[in-house]
This record gives C-alpha cells, sequence and structure tokens, in this order.
C-alpha cells in the first residue's frame, strides 16, 4: 500500500511561486509512474507534470518552461511552481501509478493565485 500526503499549496499572486511537497508512505518496486494533477471547480482532474522510473518527465502544454517536477529520497515528489498564472488555481493531486495497474491518490492540496 502507497499513500501519497501532499502540502505547500496556498494563496499567491499572479507571478509568484509555490512547491507542492509530496511524501509517499510505503515501498515501490518494479516500474511505476508518479506525478501530479490538478483539478478546478467544474472541471476534469488534468495531468500536469510526471515522471517515471527512467526519470522521464511530461508536463503538460499550459505549464511548460513553468513547473518543474522533481524527486528527492526515493518517498518524496516536489513541484516547483513558477511564474504562476489565476488559471492554475486549482486542487492538486499527488497520483503514483504502479506497473500493476494499482493506482493512489492523495488527499489533494489547494493552490490559489490570485489576479
Amino acid at each position: 500500500q502507497v499513500q501519497p500526503v501532499e502540502s505547500g499549496g496556498g494563496l499567491v499572486q499572479a507571478g509568484g511561486s509555490l512547491r507542492l511537497f509530496c511524501t509517499k508512505s510505503g515501498s515501490i518496486f518494479g516500474f511505476s509512474t508518479r506525478g501530479w494533477y490538478r483539478q478546478a471547480p467544474g472541471k476534469q482532474r488534468e495531468p500536469v507534470a510526471t515522471i517515471d522510473s527512467r526519470g522521464s518527465t511530461t508536463y503538460a502544454d499550459s505549464v511548460k518552461g513553468r513547473f518543474t517536477i522533481t524527486e528527492g529520497s526515493p518517498n518524496e515528489m516536489y513541484l516547483q511552481m513558477n511564474s504562476l498564472k489565476p488559471e492554475d488555481t486549482a486542487v492538486y493531486y499527488c497520483n503514483v501509478f504502479l506497473g500493476d495497474g494499482r493506482e493512489f491518490w492523495g488527499q489533494g492540496t489547494q493552490v490559489t493565485v490570485s489576479s
């Protein structure tokens, strides 16, 4: 069992920065993909950035050049968000997708960007 827990959200003015943190309890064996997703009010949850066991990363077009996904220890993941825009306002979720098909979500952390 893997349990992601997010932190680091908050209120920031447009153009500002935030860094989100995800700590993951439990052990991950084999190939997996870890990532950040977000859900704005009235919209579907969407992928923001992912990183896999090979270190390959993907980014949504809307955040390329502004957001960076990194990992620290085996159980820590970060999302550095720069040049934030009001449209980045959403609940951000940490996700772990294992090679056997199991998927785990954190409880989410609110990011609000004021104009």
